[in-house]
C-alpha cells in the first residue's frame, strides 16, 4: 500500500469539478484507492465514487490523505498528487 498527504488549495476545495476530475483520474487505476479528509479526521472512502469523495467535505486548505494498493499503486498516486498540487487544472 502506498500513502500520500496532500493539501488542497483549490477555492472550491474537493466539490463539484475538482472531485469529478478525482474520480475520473482514480478510475483510470485498477488499484484500490481510498481518501480521507485528514483535517476533519474523517474516515477513508473509496475515491472511485464521486457521492463518497463529497462527503468528506473537503474545503480549500485542508490536507487529504490517499491510498492506493494494488499493481498500478504508485502511478495512481502520483497521479492524483499531480492533479490535486496542480490545483485541477486551474490558475
Amino acid at each position: 500500500m502506498i500513502e500520500t498527504t496532500i493539501q488542497v488549495k483549490h477555492k472550491a476545495g474537493l466539490h463539484a469539478r475538482p472531485a469529478a476530475l478525482f474520480v475520473q483520474t482514480a478510475a483510470k487505476f485498477s488499484s484500490l484507492i481510498k481518501v480521507r479528509n485528514l483535517t476533519t479526521n474523517g474516515n477513508f472512502v473509496d475515491a472511485k465514487s464521486i457521492i463518497m469523495v463529497l462527503t468528506l467535505g473537503v474545503m480549500s486548505g485542508h490536507e487529504v490523505v490517499i491510498q492506493a494498493d494494488g499493481a498500478d499503486a504508485g502511478t495512481a498516486i502520483e497521479a492524483l498528487r499531480l492533479l490535486v498540487e496542480g490545483n485541477f487544472g486551474e490558475s
